[in-house]
């Protein structure tokens, strides 16, 4: 077993800053990386990012490219969720996961060990 523990979340005004954290309990082999969804009120859950462990690939929704960056600390366990040029429509809760193929893939049934979420509230 896993436990995903985010923080970081919290309110900001729309143009400004976040950064979500996600420490993973422990690694192992079948932890292919890391990614981050959301879910926004009376809306589907959505991808937003995802990361490698051992190469160096990252890739994101079509929502958030070019504004969030995911990163990771291999030595803490810990992915990284940089939310700049905040709006209000990423409000919503934020979960990490642990993606349990190698694929880059988008899809929620490939990630398990889900985290208990962290709330982004971003005003207008």
């Amino acid at each position: 077993q896993v436990q995903l523990v985010e923080s970081g979340g919290g309110l900001v005004q729309a143009g400004g800053s976040l950064r979500l954290s996600c420490a993973a309990s422990r690694r192992t082999v079948s932890m292919f990386g890391m990614g981050w969804f959301r879910q926004a009120p009376g809306k589907e859950r959505e991808f937003v990012a995802a990361i490698s462990w051992n190469v160096d690939i990252t890739y994101y929704g079509d929502s958030v490219k070019g504004r969030f960056t995911i990163s990771r600390e291999n030595a803490k366990n810990t992915v990284y969720l940089q939310m700049n040029s905040l709006k209000p429509e990423d409000t919503a809760v934020y979960y990490c996961a642990v993606r349990k193929r190698p694929t880059q893939t988008r899809r929620q049934e490939d990630f398990d060990y889900w985290g208990q979420g962290t709330q982004v509230t971003v005003s207008s």
